[in-house]
């Protein structure tokens, strides 16, 4: 593992909007104190305080900093107060008094969002934590989750039960952003994405009222929400269909640069052959500790042992490291590296293809060759890592019910997701700038290899903040405009960063 500790940081799975109306800081800590008064014992208000001298003091400094802290450094601000609130009630009483005084706010599920200002603000932060249920109902064969779970924990708490819900791939990933985002899941081969399996949302609308959102209470809302983020006010839970699951195989395996032909020639292949709809691969091109091209492959299968010579081809190939077994889900999960630096910052962002083809996979590896020594120069310790994904043919097709994302479901597409990580907040806008020509580079190279990518959507939870909110959700942006006036006509969640139609 230690070749692949380096890249491993490089190695993840993720337009700026700001707040309409900006406070100072003097009248956001006012809206703090009265929020404080407004919610019941349950929720939490928690103001940084100047002296932490006391265990009182330290432990309020303590969790007002774990409510800001994302993933990334360049996604953290400090708030003016952040707010745990633990009931729907809660939520509703606070997004009134927020949109009431035009006050900037975001909502936190997990952290690891990679956009500055998506979930993050000066204003009021809002951190759904207390809103950690895992509820399965053997009946109805449902699992209800609270907006502030982590991935990890919920394989953890479901897997003496031998069922799931298919999340987050690695460890880290909230369940909140990443289901109103879309969601590729290890076995999307056999069930679409997360948000097609998402049966009904506690939604709170920016005018405070509660509502159970389902296929037929509100249509137009449960289209919406699946895949369109904050828009429509805050969800505080999520009931989805249950799946089963057991033992299954995989984990991380790394090569060294001497490898990487024979790993392209054999991700390529099985990108464009996949039939098994078990089978899944997540691989990615990062920097060995000699600044070297290497390659992290995570392989999975739903089961405890694939059929043979499924992945002969990957094993076959020499290797720096293996982590490949029979194991639980969250076993597997926990083999993916996510361990960052403190003040590690990054950016993702992400291309469509229609498949990876060898010329597509030998120009994803050498914009990593390209790229990395170049974030290098501008800063020492800075990385560029890119990773792709294979899908059999007909996984987009599980789902015929509209979504907001994706908006294009009729040809299977894959995401490729570019993370660039470095330290230094000056160095923000040259390495965005740096992912920026790399994407168009990509472009030129999938329209040279017959592949017209421009129009296919992009996956929110991968894109960065410049992209073209129409290249996320094309055609779909008129019918979300419309039901976003019908339940937002105050542009309360204006108020709070994200994608925006």
């Amino acid at each position: 593992m230690a070749s692949w500790k380096k890249i491993g940081a490089a190695f993840a799975f993720t337009s700026v909007v700001s707040a309409t109306s900006v406070v100072s800081a003097t009248t956001a800590l006012q809206v703090c104190a009265q929020i404080q008064r407004a919610l019941s014992p349950a929720s939490g208000v928690f103001i940084p305080l100047a002296s932490s001298a006391s265990p009182a003091g330290a432990a309020t400094n303590s969790i007002y900093a774990a409510d800001n802290a994302h993933w990334f450094a360049s996604s953290t601000q400090a708030s003016a107060c952040t707010v745990e609130p633990a009931t729907a009630a809660d939520v509703s009483a606070l997004i009134k008094l927020l949109g009431q005084t035009k006050t900037p706010f975001a909502v936190k599920g997990g952290g690891h969002a990679t956009n500055p200002g998506y979930s993050s603000t000066t204003g009021v932060q809002i951190a759904m934590t207390r809103f950690n249920a895992v509820t399965y109902d053997k009946k109805s064969g449902t699992i209800v989750l609270g907006a502030g779970k982590i991935w990890d924990d919920v394989y953890t708490e479901l897997e003496p039960l031998g069922v799931f819900v298919p999340g987050g791939r690695v460890p880290g990933i909230g369940v909140a952003g990443y289901t109103l985002g879309g969601g590729y899941n290890w076995i999307s081969n056999q069930i679409g994405l997360t948000v097609d399996i998402v049966l009904e949302y506690e939604l709170v609308k920016p005018n405070g009222d509660i509502v159970c959102v389902t296929k037929t209470s509100n249509p137009d809302l449960f289209f919406a929400l699946k895949g369109g983020y904050n828009n429509f006010g805050i969800v505080t839970q999520f009931t989805y269909q249950a799946f089963p699951i057991g033992k299954v195989w995989g984990g991380l395996i790394t090569y060294g640069i001497a490898q990487t032909a024979e790993f392209n020639a054999a991700f390529s292949a099985f990108s464009a052959h996949a039939t098994d709809p078990k089978a899944a691969l997540v691989s990615g091109y990062g920097l060995d500790p000699n600044g070297q091209p290497a390659v992290g492959n995570i392989m999975f299968y739903n089961g405890p042992t694939p059929p043979k010579g499924l992945f002969d081809a990957f094993l076959n190939i020499k290797n720096t490291s293996s982590d490949i077994g029979t194991r639980t889900l969250s076993s597997l999960v926990a083999s993916a590296p996510q361990d960052l630096p403190a003040g590690t910052r990054g950016f993702f962002n992400t291309m469509s293809f229609f498949e990876y083809t060898p010329a597509i996979v030998n120009a994803v590896q050498n914009e990593t060759a390209f790229w990395g020594p170049r974030v290098t120069a501008v800063e020492a310790g800075a990385l560029a890592g890119y990773h792709m994904e294979a899908f059999e043919s007909t996984f987009l097709s599980h789902n015929t019910t509209p979504t907001a994302w994706p908006f294009y479901r009729s040809k299977k597409f894959v995401p490729l997701q570019m993370q660039f990580t470095w330290s230094n907040p000056k160095n923000d806008d040259i390495i965005r700038g740096f992912m920026e020509q790399s994407a168009i580079h990509l472009t030129n190279v999938a329209n040279q290899d017959g592949q017209q990518v421009q129009e296919l959507p992009l996956y929110p939870n991968y894109g960065l903040f410049t992209s073209p909110p129409a290249r996320i959700y094309g055609s779909n942006i008129p019918r979300l405009q419309a039901i976003k006036a019908q339940v937002d006509p105050q542009n309360v969640m204006g108020l709070a960063g994200g994608w925006r139609f």
